[in-house]
């Protein structure tokens, strides 16, 4: 048999039925489209086998395997991501991700807020609200995030003042919104680092254009949330008052 089709009419937004199951924080979209295709999916009683088939959220009915389907409580964990693990659900070249802590915990399907790459480490948002998560990690509405950096120089104040003036890099623009010594040994120390936005590998490459080479990079807190004692590799549910505090609020 085959599946129902239809077209969008009037204003009315509809959208792929992989893309609302991913909002509704089930699962993510390419797990969506696993279940569509093997045919598991069903939008007003009947089954449908293509991810793109459109419909609307929040009108029409949604099942799995014949049960009704509805969003997910939002549910926000703060891990302390060990050095090593990558970002992402799935690494194409076979590497531990992220998700290696969260092996039988019982959580339901989480993505992460934002990123940081493999060699760096500490406190990481997953969440299963989608939109909450963009929120969180645009520039416009998100909070600040602070950073502990090991570099292998010991920075005068005039080279922290470039820091936060910018370089330009790759045809991008970078700077951190604040950078301060935090502490110095020999030949290395410890910078504090806060960021309002989120650049691929932004901290790196700017120290890099200051010709600072970075050893370990720590993310301590995001926004009035820090990492605190969490242990490396360990997580734990986010309460409502931190939620709030997370809240995004329009910065500029």
């Amino acid at each position: 048999m085959n599946a129902p089709t239809r077209k969008s009419t009037g204003n009315t937004p509809r959208h792929g039925v992989a893309r609302v199951l991913s909002k509704l924080g089930l699962c993510s979209r390419t797990e969506a489209a696993r279940w569509v295709e093997a045919g598991r999916v069903a939008v007003n009683g009947k089954p449908v086998g293509d991810p793109e088939f459109p419909v609307v959220q929040g009108r029409d009915r949604l099942s799995l395997d014949g049960k009704p389907l509805a969003a997910a409580g939002r549910v926000v964990i703060a891990l302390n991501k060990p050095r090593g693990l990558v970002t992402t659900a799935s690494d194409e070249r076979g590497r531990d991700t992220v998700y290696r802590c969260l092996e039988g915990s019982g959580l339901p399907w989480l993505a992460p807020v934002g990123r940081l790459d493999q060699a760096s480490e500490g406190l990481l948002l997953m969440a299963n609200d989608p939109a909450w998560a963009a929120a969180i990690t645009d520039p416009a509405t998100g909070p600040d995030k602070t950073y502990h950096v090991q570099v292998d120089a010991v920075p005068d104040d005039s080279r922290l003042a470039r820091l936060v003036v910018g370089v330009d890099c790759d045809g991008e623009r970078l700077a951190a919104k604040s950078a301060r010594l935090l502490r110095s040994g020999g030949r290395t120390a410890w910078l504090e680092i806060v960021l309002d936005e989120g650049r691929n590998r932004q901290i790196r490459r700017l120290l890099a254009a200051e010709g600072l080479q970075t050893r370990r990079l720590i993310r301590v807190a995001i926004g009035t949330l820090p990492l605190g004692t969490l242990a490396k590799g360990a997580w734990r549910r986010l309460d409502d008052a931190e939620l709030s505090a997370l809240a995004p609020v329009g910065r500029r």
